[in-house]
């Protein structure tokens, strides 16, 4: 298991969305140029993110993954800013359960409960409370009609429309919760920033994989191996002597410790690399 967002990178099809804009806002805000805040990265992003990351100690690479996302992350909480003065007003409350990949929207005695897709188990949804911090009306693409940004400190995960409804009850995404783009578009309007979010369910935390393990776990780290070029025979959910070898190869070349055993630090590398590899852009 990998509690990352999609993986932010230069790439020949400019990768684009609300998430680029707010890793451009950071930058620039920190000192450092990204050029045009036009949520699409670019060669100039990547320039001041490999600056950024140079200054931090962090891997210069140009991706942004999890530890990135840290060191950019505002130290400041967000304030509501949606009471009127003089008026009553009842915070509203969205509550997601991954396991039935249903949101609930509750607001005084108004109760509605629509179906989303969430994250697949090799990136699920983080479960916790959180906060509604950005609001993007049509950022397109992936993102749908609607974009509202979560106040998970390690990516940009959010609550979001799509371009393809039929993943909708699905848990196919990137850790991100997606919905009907009609369906996000009423829970946009009804949302004000600050709006408290509890993702809760089943946590699929993973296991250590090691010599003698067995599991669709251990043959979906072969499948990457496999992509990556590494594993080099059909995968068969065993973890034998080729797939030991295949992982410490891998981990030699990635500058891991080369023990042959897939802990968080090496299914954190695979994931981030196999993306990287089939040119996974998808939140």
């Amino acid at each position: 298991m990998v509690y990352a967002s999609r993986f932010l990178r230069l790439e020949k099809i400019r990768m684009s969305g609300p998430d680029i804009h707010l890793m451009q806002k950071r930058l620039k805000e920190l000192g450092y140029n990204p050029g045009v805040e036009d949520g699409i990265f670019g060669e100039q992003s990547e320039a001041a993110l490999k600056a950024f990351q140079a200054s931090r100690g962090l891997v210069v690479d140009g991706v942004v993954d999890p530890n990135t996302w840290l060191l950019l992350e505002p130290s400041s909480s967000i304030r509501l800013q949606n009471k009127r003065e003089g008026q009553a007003w009842e915070q509203p409350r969205i509550s997601i359960d991954v396991v039935k990949r249903r949101l609930t929207y509750t607001s005084g005695s108004f109760k509605k409960t629509y179906p989303v897709a969430v994250g697949k188990p090799q990136t699920p949804t983080p479960l916790g409370n959180w906060t509604i911090v950005q609001k993007t009306v049509n950022p397109g693409g992936p993102f749908g009609a609607r974009w509202m940004r979560l106040s998970v400190p390690w990516g940009g995960y959010g609550i979001h429309g799509t371009n393809r409804p039929s993943s909708i009850g699905k848990a196919v995404s990137h850790g991100c919760v997606r919905m009907y783009n009609a369906d996000v578009i009423e829970l946009y309007d009804r949302t004000p920033l600050g709006t408290p979010v509890n993702i809760f369910g089943k946590a699929n935390t993973g296991r250590v994989l090691s010599r003698g393990d067995q599991g669709s776990d251990v043959k979906e780290v072969q499948r990457m191996l496999r992509t990556l070029g590494y594993y080099r025979v059909k995968p068969d959910g065993k973890f034998g002597p080729k797939t030991e070898a295949a992982v410490i190869a891998f981990q030699r070349d990635n500058q891991l410790i080369a023990d042959g055993i897939v802990g968080p630090y090496t299914h954190h590398a695979l994931q981030k690399a196999y993306d990287l590899a089939i040119n996974d852009v998808e939140p």
